[in-house]
């Protein structure tokens, strides 16, 4: 499987993931999203931020839902609940967040 994407032809896997993580760009990420029927905005970006930091600083780390959740309400200075980040990503943070970051497909189960 295969996106055209500035002139450029990205290949995913059969679920949509990328096979390059090095083919990710910001303005490719909005793509994605669009694909998901998002439109990303400041906090989607603070959590593929986060996403693609633990992955790419702390050993391919691919934090669950309840990790995110954590890490938000520190970035974000608030209290964030499970509701707040499926409301961002509806199929799943840490997967289609994922996605959207140009992460490999995370093979565990569930948010917590």
């Amino acid at each position: 499987m295969a996106i055209e994407f500035e002139g450029k032809t990205i290949e995913t896997t059969p679920t949509g993931y990328l096979s390059d993580q090095e083919d990710w760009s910001r303005e490719l990420a909005q793509q994605l999203a669009a694909r998901e029927q998002i439109e990303l905005t400041q906090k989607h970006w603070d959590v593929i931020d986060y996403l693609r930091e633990e992955y790419f600083d702390n050993n391919q780390s691919t934090p669950n839902t309840r990790t995110i959740i954590k890490a938000m309400s520190d970035r974000w200075g608030e209290k964030v609940d499970q509701r707040t980040l499926y409301d961002l990503f509806p199929l799943d943070p840490s997967k289609q967040g994922g996605k959207i970051a140009g992460l490999p497909e995370s093979r565990r189960k569930g948010g917590y």
